[in-house]
């Protein structure tokens, strides 16, 4: 806290300090959570309703991550897929407290259909005041607008991480760290191996955007009701193509949203401009997917007006604070998740995370999804518990999974039951004082299943 001096005593502002020795300290605590999206409030809460004292640590003022900043808007993952019948719900746990209390609030529709599966999608500014009332009312410390720059390791233990806001840079000490950040940014860090997608080659980032004064029932007799584009509306995208919009991806994907007139639009895919794939841990890449994501957010908007029933009086609302991001690093874990696992939806007595989820990878001209129909796979514990290193463990699209394993695993549902899971393993290690790889993945489940998770 200031004394209105000017002066932090919590914080070094100076250029004097060379590393975290010289650093004063923030917070002393059990468990550290970096990253605010849908992982990190998960583990940051179910950590604190189990007793623990924690900090989160987000860079940005609001908590939502790619739910939120990157405006994925759907909480994906939640239903099976089929070929008949209606959507089924299969994963519960923290991801249907956090929806139950979206739908409390108005912030989240009902299932729409998205192909052989269904989805529901959420209001940004809700998810916002749920994941702060979630986590205020556990005790968890919130540090927003607050950066992780450094990784404290002591005798290859994790011990906390470094941080900087503008007050300065201080030290966070934390008996375990769970690196919800996404990129696994305190794994890197630290040393720790970690990958990029398919030898280097990761998945499509897009620019999602809002569509306002959309004339719903003209919009939805056109284009049907699912959410995944009719074969019409790709054949006017690649006519509108040649005409000169940039117009990359001809299957696109609209959802309603909770507000009057309004969709949710899943169309743009980000590539260099060179064609590279773009990889947005390096800033340079992340400015020329903003960027373009941007105009080309402006083209598909102009053909949504100009071509699809209902919105000839549309405009943008928003995009995303930052571009759709959905995959960057994956951690080298104990146990990987494979592609096999996923395609004979292995179920495992050490499964902590259900997903029903497509592969769905976004790595070429068109989006591939590949369907699990009527069934789900179990991601096994160990996937989250880095390789190397003490007293860390992940939680979100970062666990430790082959490329089009993480294709399906990485979506809002899965990371929030990961934060979940990583949690319960939190408690669990402080418990019994194990190192995370020690903690037996049946234990972790039993207590999950308890909690409700459904397993």
């Amino acid at each position: 806290m200031s004394d209105m001096s000017g002066e932090f005593p919590h914080w070094r502002l100076d250029a004097a300090a060379s590393g975290a020795a010289d650093l004063p300290v923030l917070a002393e605590v059990d468990v550290v959570v970096v990253g605010g999206g849908a992982a990190g409030v998960a583990a940051a809460t179910v950590c604190a309703e189990g007793g623990l004292s924690v900090v989160i640590v987000e860079r940005y003022g609001f908590f939502g991550g790619a739910a939120v900043a990157g405006m994925s808007g759907t909480i994906c993952g939640l239903y099976l897929a089929t070929e008949s019948g209606g959507p089924r719900q299969v994963v519960h746990g923290f991801t249907e407290r956090f929806r139950e209390a979206l739908a409390a609030r108005g912030g989240v529709t009902g299932p729409q259909r998205y192909g052989k599966t269904w989805t529901v999608a959420h209001d940004p500014l809700v998810w916002r005041e749920v994941a702060d009332d979630f986590l205020e009312r556990a005790g968890v410390r919130i540090l927003l607008h607050t950066a992780v720059t450094g990784v404290l390791v002591e005798h290859g233990r994790h011990a906390g991480v470094v941080v900087e806001s503008n007050a300065g840079r201080s030290v966070i000490r934390a008996a375990r760290t769970i690196d919800a950040s996404g990129d696994a940014a305190v794994v890197a860090r630290a040393g720790h191996a970690t990958r990029f997608g398919d030898g280097g080659r990761v998945q499509n980032p897009t620019m999602f955007f809002r569509l306002g004064n959309v004339d719903l029932p003209a919009f939805r007799e056109a284009y049907g009701e699912d959410t995944i584009c009719p074969p019409w509306v790709s054949s006017a995208i690649e006519t509108a193509r040649a005409d000169g919009l940039d117009l990359p991806r001809s299957h696109v994907w609209l959802f309603r949203t909770t507000r009057p007139g309004e969709l949710l639009v899943n169309a743009t895919r980000l590539v260099g401009r060179d064609g590279r794939v773009l990889n947005v841990i390096d800033p340079e890449d992340f400015t020329e997917a903003e960027i373009d994501g941007r105009r080309q957010v402006r083209d598909y908007a102009r053909f949504l007006r100009q071509r699809v029933p209902g919105c000839a009086g549309s405009f943008v609302v928003d995009t995303g604070v930052e571009a759709g991001v959905r995959q960057t690093r994956s951690i080298e874990a104990v146990e990987e998740l494979t592609n096999a696992d996923v395609l004979a939806c292995r179920k495992r007595a050490d499964g902590v995370v259900r997903s029903p989820w497509p592969i769905e990878l976004h790595s070429g001209d068109r989006p591939e999804l590949r369907w699990l129909i009527d069934d789900f796979y179990e991601v096994p514990y160990l996937s989250l518990v880095p390789r190397t290193g003490e007293n860390i463990i992940v939680a979100g699209r970062c666990l430790g999974a082959e490329h089009e394993a993480l294709a399906s695993a990485r979506v809002t549902a899965q990371c929030f039951e990961y934060g979940h899971a990583a949690a319960t393993a939190t408690v669990l290690s402080l418990r019994d004082d194990l190192p995370y790889r020690s903690v037996a993945g049946a234990d972790v489940r039993a207590a999950m299943r308890a909690a409700g998770s459904g397993l």
